[in-house]
């Protein structure tokens, strides 16, 4: 209810004087909502995300490093077959800050919106498992429209966005904490879009590498949504996700 209270004004306004809303504005609006609804609760903002510290920070360079990980495996099996060559692209650091700066923000909205007040309260309310598959759904009509999502690449995305959101749904599960699902969600579109040059979820940016294909089917390379709707890059999500799930943190804290 105050998500749209604050959401829907914004968007007359965004039509009233022709400005676009952006990843900024839902970062803010999110952050907003969430302190309000913790308020009333009478409850820190750390709950939500995890209080700030040394193990927080460690969750989020995990989170990183797994990231960087899911899409560095199925491109470098796609290069080492043959199937993509690579081209250096003219860049600049604007290029890099540009990417990385709306990636990361995008991150942060989605991972505060999907594995914030939301997922918690339900978690509390109803359990781990019906409370993942209530948020992966609504993750997964988030991006049910976007671009270049067509034909196979339909179906292999979807299934692709609806188990990342499980996966993770598990790195917060595990850690009690933002910090890893947010690295993990932030460094997967990072190192798929700025940094190897596909798109990220349809969208396409500009990149360090540009990937040529040889000749290799759209399902195992994703084509322009990107290598999240490939065959290869499902199949990374599925074993992240299955090794998250049987991961065992030395730090780990129970769910509030």
């Amino acid at each position: 209810l105050f998500l749209s209270a604050f959401l829907f004004p914004l968007i007359l306004l965004a039509d009233r004087f022709s400005f676009q809303i952006t990843m900024t504005h839902q970062v803010i609006i999110i952050a907003i909502v969430s302190i309000i609804c913790q308020l009333l609760r009478r409850k820190p903002i750390s709950e939500l995300t995890g209080s700030i510290s040394l193990t927080w920070l460690k969750e989020l360079f995990t989170g990183l490093i797994n990231g960087a990980a899911l899409m560095i495996f199925p491109v470098l099996l796609l290069s080492i077959f043959g199937y993509i060559r690579w081209e250096v692209n003219t860049f600049s650091f604007f290029t890099i800050w540009s990417g990385f700066s709306i990636l990361l923000l995008a991150a942060i909205a989605e991972e505060l919106l999907f594995r914030g007040f939301l997922f918690q309260r339900l978690i509390q309310a109803f359990g781990n498992w019906p409370s993942q598959l209530i948020v992966a759904s609504l993750f997964l009509l988030t991006h049910i429209n976007n671009p270049n999502m067509t034909g196979i690449l339909k179906t292999l995305a979807c299934i692709n966005i609806f188990i990342a959101s499980i996966m993770f749904g598990i790195a917060y599960i595990k850690t009690a904490s933002l910090a890893m699902p947010l690295g993990l969600h932030f460094m997967a579109n990072f190192m798929q879009g700025s940094i190897l040059g596909f798109g990220v979820s349809g969208d396409k940016d500009p990149s360090i590498f540009k990937p040529v294909f040889e000749n290799a089917p759209i399902w195992l390379i994703g084509g322009d949504f990107g290598i999240e709707a490939s065959i290869l890059g499902l199949c990374f999500v599925i074993m992240m996700t299955i090794y998250l799930y049987f991961w065992n943190p030395k730090s780990h804290k129970p769910n509030h």
